[in-house]
């Protein structure tokens, strides 16, 4: 049965063989640069300031109909009687049409707003509300004996200007659309005749209008920054997602293919060593010529050969098979009381012939007394024998191996193992550490290896709790601390009274 594979969008987020890798965050990243690029005037940014338009007129309803109030309340008080009534209620109803474009706006969805038909709207609507303003300005108080009446009439419109100007600010042209026309019925209305006050509030209200609209054009500008300043933050935390949600289901399918890895590794072990087990035990019959002797002797010099790489090989997977299992969170801590300084002197036993081969003495500075540890001492045994094989196989003919054990500051042990071999430079620290990683020393000296000794390290002291330190310095060696946590030492427990002691105690 042929294998399934998927045909979605995101199946090349990690694929290497592609030139052009994570495809989707491109298009993505395309896709928000468009975005961000948009100009006033596009349908989406018009649509967007007209909502701004409609909520700003939406939350200001009540300030226009309030001033109405307050001039129509000061007109009645001074005489004007009826007249003003029929202002205040004109221009009240005329701004209530302009609310009612604003509502609909701001409930009609942004997508389904038509830019052009809306503008319009609300300049009409502005228009209509400038006629009570207009009827404002052709008042007349003959009644109420106020001289200066147009000058006051011209202080109201610059109220209600400067008002506009303010709420209006996020649609070009409608102040211009609200009191042009209030303007021109004001320069008509003092025209017969005009006193020189008159002249210079006409002329006041002239320049005002142009003022206003500048200052209302920058407040839209102001909102156009604020806009665009919206849409880049709601873009780039779009864009964000959408990279961080592809980076977590790379990292989640590379995750699940390591896990997937460990976990074959890890079942694998009876497989692959029953055939190499077999492989060691007849080249190892043939080598020794148990069975008799063998007629040409270079076979028995292959039996030897094709024995070493046996036991090569099944050192090699043993490894593998050790990280598998610790990756893969299968390797089952057997914890028992075990004595450091017993199993630190053990492994020094046991390197000692590879070390006297290399004419590399192995100094031991241990305490002299030791609390018992409660850890997996097979875990510790190989921790000790990792250390010690790297620090002889990179130290030279003549060199020295220090082996330390004792206390650490915060009440655990430890174990420091440092060599005066080349070292390993700053930068090639993590590349050891990593598993199947190598310094370039190690490479260049061709030294036999997989790479796989200190991460086992790195994954059982982890196992234990502990902490796994690296140092070293070119050209003045490496030294490797192992320190196992205070709650794996296990305090002495006090000897058991003996007969005459407990006979006291009755007494």
């Amino acid at each position: 049965m042929p294998l399934q594979r998927s045909n979605s969008a995101d199946k090349f987020i990690v694929d290497r063989r592609r030139p052009h890798r994570n495809s989707d965050v491109a298009r993505a990243v395309r896709k928000t640069r468009d975005r961000l690029a948009q100009q006033s005037g596009s349908p989406d940014f018009d649509r967007e300031m007209l909502k701004l338009h409609a909520h700003a007129m939406i939350g200001s309803v009540a300030v226009i109909p309030l001033l109405v109030a307050a001039i129509a309340a000061a007109g009645m008080l001074a005489g004007m009687g009826s007249q003003m009534l029929v202002w205040a209620g004109l221009t009240v109803l005329f701004h209530a049409g302009l609310a009612l474009v604003a509502r609909r706006t701001d409930k009609t969805e942004a997508s389904d707003i038509r830019p052009t038909l809306t503008q319009r709207s609300f300049l009409g609507a502005h228009f209509i509300s400038g006629l009570g303003w207009a009827y404002f300005a052709s008042l007349s108080c003959g009644a109420c004996g106020i001289d200066q009446f147009p000058v006051i009439k011209a202080v109201v419109l610059l109220l209600a200007m400067a008002a506009t100007a303010i709420m209006t600010s996020s649609l070009s042209g409608a102040l211009v659309a609200t009191f042009a026309v209030p303007l021109l019925v004001y320069a008509y209305v003092i025209t017969k005749p005009m006193m020189p006050i008159e002249m210079v509030m006409l002329g006041l209200l002239a320049v005002a209008l142009p003022f206003f609209s500048y200052v209302a054009h920058h407040l839209n500008r102001s909102s156009v920054m604020l806009m665009s300043f919206r849409s880049e933050k709601d873009s780039l935390i779009a864009e964000l997602e959408t990279a961080n949600a592809m980076s977590d289901e790379a990292r989640r399918r590379a995750e699940e293919a390591n896990l997937a890895k460990s976990r074959f590794l890890a079942s694998m072990s009876h497989e692959l060593r029953t055939p190499l087990n077999a492989i060691l035990g007849f080249s190892e019959v043939m080598a020794n010529e148990v069975l008799g002797p063998m007629g040409n002797p270079t076979y028995r010099d292959y039996a030897g050969d094709v024995h070493e790489s046996g036991q090569h090989l099944l050192n090699l997977i043993n490894e593998i098979l050790d990280l598998s299992r610790i990756e893969a969170g299968r390797y089952q801590l057997n914890e028992e009381p075990v004595t450091l300084l017993a199993l630190a002197e053990d492994s020094c036993h046991m390197m000692e012939l590879r070390a006297r081969n290399k004419d590399i003495k192995i100094i031991q500075e241990f305490e002299p007394t030791l609390p018992r540890l409660f850890a997996d001492e097979r875990a510790v045994r190989q921790i000790l024998l990792n250390l010690l094989s790297n620090a002889i196989k990179f130290t030279p003919s003549e060199g020295e191996v220090r082996v330390r054990v004792g206390w650490t500051a915060g009440g655990g042990q430890y174990v420091s193992v440092k060599d005066n071999g080349p070292g390993i430079p700053a930068d090639e620290i993590p590349v050891v550490l990593s598993a199947f990683g190598q310094g370039s020393i190690a490479i260049k000296s061709a030294e036999q290896g997989t790479g796989l000794g200190l991460p086992i390290v790195q994954g059982l002291i982890a196992m234990h709790g502990g902490d796994f330190q690296l140092h070293s310095k070119l050209r003045e060696g490496t030294e490797a601390i192992v320190i196992f946590p205070p709650t794996r030492v296990m305090e002495e427990l006090p000897a058991l009274p003996t007969k005459e002691v407990v006979n006291a105690r009755r007494r």
